[in-house]
This record gives structure tokens, C-alpha cells and sequence, in this order.
């Protein structure tokens, strides 16, 4: 479980946002500039709230009056972001192995092969992010962030610079995951895909948090 009440200033703009999760895909929906990117990075460990509390299963992350600020590294959460965020000059396997060596886990060959093949990305091991496709290295990021063996998998937009077929063919490798994920979009067919429930900001606040009913109505507002 996620448990998140946290706040948070940055310019003019404010967060005051509580909700938890019980696991499966949160959808963490809401329209551009709502702080939907501000909130999965104070979740990630990236940004600190200036007040308030996070907790994953029962372990504390953040929390403003004991003074606990786990750094990210230590967080065991992976993120993939809207880039991907490769390392150019590394092979997709070295990029696949980069979140295990920087987690100081064990190699596990096998756990390897499961995601590889989970994947589908075994013939692209060799080749370089400059030769991938779009797609193509979407399915090498979230592969780099579920080899860190994490509790919670945070996805900041990862499909919105692909096109539909693209979105397509990643979403049904996401769905075989079986890892709690934060996903976080703008686009309700994709999250309707995915999501087990939804959490809906608007202007740095949570407006309602639940089922996927959240989002048909979230989206029915939008076109009315």
C-alpha cells in the first residue's frame, strides 16, 4: 500500500494532495499542470515535500516531523519517464543491467532472461538507444526499471511521444508486469487499459479518488 499526504510550493503554484493506493495500477490523472509530475517525483525520492508524509507498505519514506527523507536510491522505486531516459553510449543490455549494479543486487540470469523474454527485447540487446524505435526503447526502460526488483513502479507519461500502434504494442507488455505501478497520464483510453484505480487532480488537488468510474466521469466533465 502507498499512503501519500503531502504538500508542497513551488512558484506560484501549490500541492496539498492525500490519497493511498492497495496496490495493482493507480492512475494518477488529471490535465497539464494539475502536479501530477510534482507528486510522483516527491514520491521517487526526486523532490521533497516542504511538509507531510509517504509511506509504501511499512516503510516510511518521507515524513516532515520525524525528519525521515529516505534519498531516492534507497527508495527501491523505479521510474520510467516520458524519454525513456536511456544512456546512449551503453548497449540495451549494459542499460538493462545499469538499475541492478546501481542497487548493488546480485546478478540473476534468469530474472534477466524472464524480463528480456517478458519483453520481447532479446534481439535488441546488442544495438545502441539510437537504433531503437521509439517503442523500442519505452520496453528497454520499463526492462531497466523492473530488473531494480522494485516495490513500486512510477510511469511519468511513458507512452505520450509514441503513436497509437506504438501505444499498442507496449501496453500489453505493461499489463504482464504484475508490479504495483503509479501511472500517470492525460490520455483516459490508455489509463482505461491499465488502471485498477484512479486518483484525480486538478489545480495541485486531489477532486476525487476511486474506482475507474473516476475517470469516465473525470472525462464526461471534460467533454460536456
Amino acid at each position: 500500500m502507498l499512503a501519500v499526504d503531502v504538500e508542497k510550493r513551488l512558484g506560484d503554484f501549490s500541492l496539498a494532495a492525500r490519497f493511498e493506493t492497495a496496490g495493482g495500477v493507480t492512475a494518477l490523472f488529471g490535465a497539464s499542470g494539475a502536479g501530477k509530475t510534482t507528486l510522483v517525483n516527491m514520491i521517487a525520492g526526486l523532490l521533497s515535500p516542504d511538509r507531510g508524509r509517504i509511506r509504501l507498505d511499512d516503510t516510511v519514506l518521507f515524513d516532515s516531523a520525524a525528519r525521515i527523507d529516505v534519498p531516492a536510491h534507497r527508495r527501491r522505486i523505479g521510474y520510467v519517464f516520458q524519454e525513456g531516459r536511456l544512456f546512449p553510449h551503453l548497449s540495451v543490455a549494459a542499460n538493462l543491467d545499469y538499475g541492478r549494479r546501481m542497487r548493488g543486487l546480485a546478478r540473476d540470469g534468469a530474472e534477466t532472461a524472464r524480463i528480456v523474454n517478458l519483453l520481447d527485447i532479446g534481439h535488441l540487446l546488442d544495438r545502441r538507444p539510437g537504433k531503437l524505435s521509439g517503442g523500442e526503447r519505452q520496453r528497454v526502460a520499463f526492462g531497466r526499471a523492473l530488473l531494480m526488483r522494485p516495490r513500486l513502479l512510477l510511469l511519468d507519461e511513458p507512452l505520450a511521444s509514441l503513436d497509437a500502434a506504438r501505444k499498442r504494442e507496449i501496453l500489453p507488455y505493461l499489463q504482464k508486469a504484475h508490479v504495483p505501478m503509479v501511472y500517470v497520464s492525460h490520455h483516459a483510453p490508455e489509463l482505461k487499459r491499465i488502471a485498477t484505480s484512479v486518483v484525480l487532480l486538478e489545480g495541485g488537488r486531489v477532486a476525487a479518488a476511486g474506482g475507474l468510474d473516476v475517470l469516465d466521469a473525470a472525462t464526461a466533465e471534460l467533454m460536456a
